[in-house]
């Protein structure tokens, strides 16, 4: 790399973002939307060195158009839409460490007492509806504990 190309490239960092967006217009022929500063570095300093000693081979590119026109466009599947409603012939888990429904565990905790209702398919306290009992026990500390203990259903230690 010539010195001075070297030079220039370290002084790019220094510039501010709208004299980087000037150099980028007057190195590529055409305005960038990227307010980026990073970005801005890589992509002149890139440029740079592309000019000063030449860009990809035609193989390269070529071999490059071959690798996009060959990639998926989606890696993986779109996340499935959360539904509230359960198809009738499904089943969910019991778990045989927790009360029937409509049953009310009660725990002081910090000077409150807090009452959660066991529910078909789920918990209910303070007028929100949750999953598991750890997700009450969070919403109520703050931070993962496990609820079955946070409540008192099983003792410290204690395997399941």
């Amino acid at each position: 790399m010539p010195p001075n190309l070297a030079s220039e490239i370290a002084a790019l960092p220094r510039l501010r973002v709208a004299e980087l967006r000037a150099k980028f217009a007057t190195i590529f022929g055409e305005p960038t939307p990227s307010h980026n500063k990073v970005w801005l570095v890589r992509r002149i300093a890139w440029r740079l060195q592309a000019q000063a000693e030449g860009d990809l081979s035609e193989r390269a590119r070529q071999r490059a158009a071959a690798l996009v026109a060959d990639a998926d466009l989606r890696l993986s599947a779109p996340p499935a839409q959360a539904t509230t409603e359960q198809p009738p012939n499904v089943r969910l888990p019991t778990d045989d460490r927790l009360p029937r429904p409509g049953t009310i565990l009660t725990r002081r905790y910090k000077g409150r007492t807090l009452q959660v209702e066991v529910l078909d398919h789920g918990f209910a306290c303070e007028g929100q509806v949750c999953r598991s009992l750890s997700a009450v026990a969070k919403a109520v500390t703050g931070s993962h504990c496990s609820g079955h203990f946070f409540f008192g259903l099983t003792e410290k230690g204690e395997k399941r």
